[in-house]
């Protein structure tokens, strides 16, 4: 008898041991944190040079458990569940949700790609943003377009929206997804975008389109596009929503050694806007962007983004004439271990056009001219 219990016993624990690989639950996240100076900031009924302690100056500060279970055959049960945070004073981002930068669940096949449901980012996000300088591997937050215009750095993420991503069939991927408005007017609150890519040794090319219906309406708060949320996209809570939104956008770079060159195109139109003072015509903008990146050292990288933003205002009683907005980034990173590293960034933006004010996105208010410089150093931690 113990001459079988001993194989038994070592055979069920290597079984239990083998069921507990095809599961896995992972928590991770990112701290980013540091100290930033602004000048021209208007706040309240003054201007001035503003100094403050920052959160997620170019990562937002995150928290979130993803977890995969093998179903067999190469299918997985996926789902992520990730938070955003402000470490400067724990509150909630994202309007307070508990899990506002992403939740979905969904299916994954090494041989299909992925279907998931749930609170999620546009395909333009997951395909076109990681070859711009608001790549969350690059300068982000802070190298947003005017306002985030074009939703790269996805200030709005897509509610009650089903994705599918395929899988890599030899460098090409490609994807779409659908955001229902969950409404008896299916047609109110909804969104959908698709994208794809291809990648070839060191040259990268993606593309992507975006539309949003009814982002300002206020029929119609549970749908894709949270309306609150909707009308703080860009920077600093500016209103920056339309009956239609649609934007389209490609880009590419390359990698000589060392050294990753890249250029962005984007073209965002929101049809029946009341921004700008626009009287329910049309805001459109046009952002073209060059950017690089440089490995000193294998601890220490140099980069550099341009963006010019050409922007056109319909029916506007404001403001007299077109603004064109030019922006130039800065940005050093000396990694201090594989998880932890320290940063230095400068942003400049300069815009042009009667009545209109430089807004560096997370710059803590608005110019009081058409100029604004951003400097920071912070620190960021990935566990």
């Amino acid at each position: 008898m113990k001459k079988i219990a001993i194989p038994a016993a070592v055979i069920a624990a290597f079984a239990a041991s083998t069921a507990h690989a095809q599961s896995s639950v992972t928590l991770y996240g990112l701290i980013d944190a540091g100290l930033a100076y602004t000048n021209n900031v208007v706040k309240g009924g003054t201007h001035g040079s503003l100094f403050q302690a920052t959160s997620g100056e170019i990562n937002g500060s995150r928290f979130g458990v993803r977890g995969s279970e093998d179903l067999g055959g190469g299918l997985h049960a996926i789902f992520v569940l990730e938070n955003g945070f402000s470490v400067s004073n724990g509150t909630l981002a994202q309007h307070s949700r508990l899990f506002g930068r992403q939740a979905f669940v969904g299916l994954s096949s090494n041989q299909y790609g992925s279907v998931t449901l749930g609170r999620q980012y546009d395909t333009l996000v997951d395909f076109v943003a990681p070859l711009s300088g608001t790549s969350g591997t690059f300068g982000d937050t802070g190298f947003a377009h005017p306002f985030d215009n074009d939703n790269l750095n996805h200030s709005v993420r897509m509610n009650n929206s089903i994705k599918y991503t395929s899988t890599n069939y030899g460098g090409f991927k490609f994807g779409g997804l659908y955001a229902f408005s969950n409404n008896d007017d299916f047609a109110v609150n909804r969104a959908y975008s698709a994208g794809a890519s291809y990648s070839y040794a060191g040259f990268n090319f993606a593309a992507g389109y975006l539309q949003i219906n009814g982002s300002n309406s206020a029929a119609n708060t549970a749908g894709a596009i949270d309306v609150a949320e909707s009308n703080s996209n860009g920077t600093g809570g500016f209103v920056l929503g339309a009956d239609v939104q649609r934007t389209f956008g490609a880009g590419l770079n390359y990698a000589i050694g060392p050294a990753l060159l890249g250029f962005v195109y984007t073209h965002s139109m929101y049809q029946g806007s009341t921004s700008f003072g626009s009287a329910g015509g049309n805001v459109r903008f046009d952002n073209y962007e060059v950017n690089g990146k440089y490995a000193l050292t294998p601890a220490i990288s140099l980069g550099v983004a341009y963006t010019y933003t050409d922007g056109h205002v319909t029916d506007s009683s404001t403001f007299g004439s077109d603004p064109k907005w030019n922006q130039v980034n800065l940005q050093a990173v000396y990694s201090l271990s594989k998880r932890t590293d320290v940063y230095a960034e400068g942003m400049y933006q300069h815009v042009t056009g009667h009545d209109f004010v430089a807004f560096i996105n997370n710059s803590g208010g608005a110019s009081s001219t058409g100029n604004q410089v951003v400097a920071t150093v912070g620190m960021r931690h990935r566990f």
